[in-house]
């Protein structure tokens, strides 16, 4: 599915990342490279799949570089994935000015078109990404087949976590500083980061600081942007996930996006905010079943069952297990 277009004259707008050293870990990414769109080079991790399902496009959290995605991409299967860092995050270098979520959507889909990526896409977000999801999906109603919002909020008019912890997003020293990451993870994103240090480990062997502007760029594309007015108006099946021990997005917001989303479900996991990483294993084959199932084409009906009802079983199933876990 991807054809190295050339489109801006004689350079090629694909640059192939080779690693460093022939011992560095191979990434469950098939391919990354850089790609030049118009006047910004972003950074692209693509994984090859074979399902009939369309792509599933992956906006990441505030700060957070490709590899943090990756036990979520590797336990996905057979779907293909494309994931970028946005300007200024990870490999991609910071534009000179700010930019806002409606331009992030617009160098999605040049993007998009440049790896060859013609028809209908899926598409997930995680927190911050969760946003830049749901304006994508609202700009291409037709585009956007299917929407997953995990971990995530309506943007600014939402209910947020404790001060402490929003004071510590205010500031990007923890992907730069892995002692800082290690003390303040299990408080800022809760869940299973509380009490497993080697998950919080895997996480810090993940990290890429932010270039430049790069961390509060992402912070001044989200202030004052809000979805309430035309959540309604989303067209798409939608599945919202949230964890239930999220100290930075409480799980009201979630059900406050499925109240206004008319054609979603809402799943809820015994985890905390990184959910979509440390329990990939078992929410990997959630999404992948939304992906995969047959979705009734009733623009006005909401998913109440078929898709829906095996997501909710699905979902008191991983809270069961979760529960046993902990019992033991």
């Amino acid at each position: 599915m991807l054809a190295q277009l050339n489109v801006f004259g004689a350079k090629s707008p694909l640059r192939r990342q080779q690693p460093d050293s022939p011992d560095e870990p191979r990434s469950v990414f098939t391919d990354i490279r850089m790609v030049d769109v118009g006047d910004q080079a972003l950074r692209v991790g693509i994984r090859r799949g074979n399902s009939n399902s369309p792509p599933l496009v992956v906006f990441n959290g505030i700060g957070a570089n490709l590899e943090m995605l990756e036990p979520f991409v590797a336990a996905l299967d057979d779907i293909e994935v494309v994931a970028f860092d946005v300007p200024g995050i990870g490999g991609s270098p910071a534009p000179a000015i700010p930019y806002r979520y409606s331009r992030l959507v617009r160098l999605t889909d040049r993007l998009l078109a440049t790896l060859g990526y013609a028809g209908q896409v899926d598409v997930l977000g995680l927190s911050w990404g969760g946003m830049l999801a749901q304006q994508y999906a609202y700009a291409n109603p037709e585009r956007c087949r299917r929407l997953i919002l995990a971990a995530t909020s309506s943007g600014s008019i939402m209910l947020p976590g404790g001060l402490p912890v929003v004071s510590q997003l205010a500031n990007s020293r923890r992907y730069s500083d892995p002692d800082h990451f290690k003390r303040i993870a299990p408080k800022i994103y809760g869940g299973s980061l509380r009490d497993r240090p080697d998950l919080v480990d895997h996480h810090v062997r993940r990290l890429q600081p932010p270039q430049g502007f790069g961390y509060l760029y992402q912070l001044a594309a989200l202030w004052g942007w809000t979805s309430l007015p035309w959540l309604h108006r989303l067209r798409q099946p939608t599945l919202i996930m949230a964890g239930t021990d999220d100290p930075i997005v409480p799980l009201a917001n979630a059900q406050m996006l499925a109240h206004l989303i008319r054609r979603s479900t809402l799943v809820t996991i015994e985890d905390g905010h990184l959910f979509l990483i440390t329990r990939a294993d078992e929410v990997a084959p959630v999404i992948r079943r939304f992906l995969t199932d047959k979705v009734e084409d009733d623009r006005k009906a909401l998913v109440r069952r078929g898709v829906g009802a095996q997501l909710e079983n699905l979902a008191k199933r991983l809270g069961l297990r979760q529960r046993r876990k902990s019992q033991g």
